[in-house]
């Protein structure tokens, strides 16, 4: 985690129906709260069945915020279920911004590209990280909590105690009981180790 918090943190969150989004960006907006920073999200574009395009705009910062969306070139991170979304929204990231997203392609189109060349475009962000979050997933015995996976390898770039994420996600689990939100922290802190072991 970054050592300091800074007066504002744009992120933009993206994958398809079904992965998650919402949920993620649910979690970080919580984890703020709870440190008593302001916060606001907007679910720009959603569709609730499986396989649509979802698209989550979430803003932290110590004091006021303008409005909900995150400007073009402002955004400090992209959080992305799916290696694709994360390329619609590129020319959101800022120059020093980071990347974090899926390995795995949702072909949930029929003319999908190649996706050596979608990684290969990723790459080109100096700052990124593409992780086999469903692998992961997989290997906790919570095949599906891979978006977890991608919000522990995120949260090293995210300006909130990774302690607050990790509380956030107890509580928006422990209603499906102990568990599964057991089983969704593990995910989490499985995601967050497999960053570390890139020296982040």
């Amino acid at each position: 985690m970054r050592d300091t918090i800074p007066m504002k943190y744009d992120v933009i969150l993206a994958g398809v129906g079904g992965q998650g989004v919402l949920s993620v960006a649910s979690i970080i907006a919580h984890a703020a709260l709870s440190e008593g920073l302001e916060v606001r999200q907007s679910e720009v574009h959603g569709m609730a069945q499986r396989g649509g395009a979802v698209l989550s705009h979430l803003r932290i910062a110590s004091g006021k915020i303008a409005g909900d969306l995150v400007p073009k070139g402002g955004a400090d991170l992209i959080i992305s279920m799916e290696p694709l979304e994360s390329l619609r929204y590129v020319s959101w990231l800022k120059h020093s911004g980071a990347l974090v997203t899926a390995a795995e392609p949702f072909t949930n189109i029929p003319n999908y590209p190649d996706i050596e060349k979608v990684i290969a475009e990723i790459k080109k962000n100096p700052d990124n990280i593409i992780i086999d979050a469903d692998a992961i997933a997989k290997q906790e015995g919570s095949p599906r909590s891979s978006n977890m996976v991608i919000l522990g390898a995120a949260s090293h770039f995210i300006n909130i105690k990774f302690e607050s994420i990790e509380n956030a996600v107890r509580n928006l689990f422990i209603t499906k009981g102990n568990d599964i939100a057991e089983a969704n922290v593990r995910c989490l802190l499985e995601g967050r180790k497999a960053v570390e072991s890139r020296g982040l």
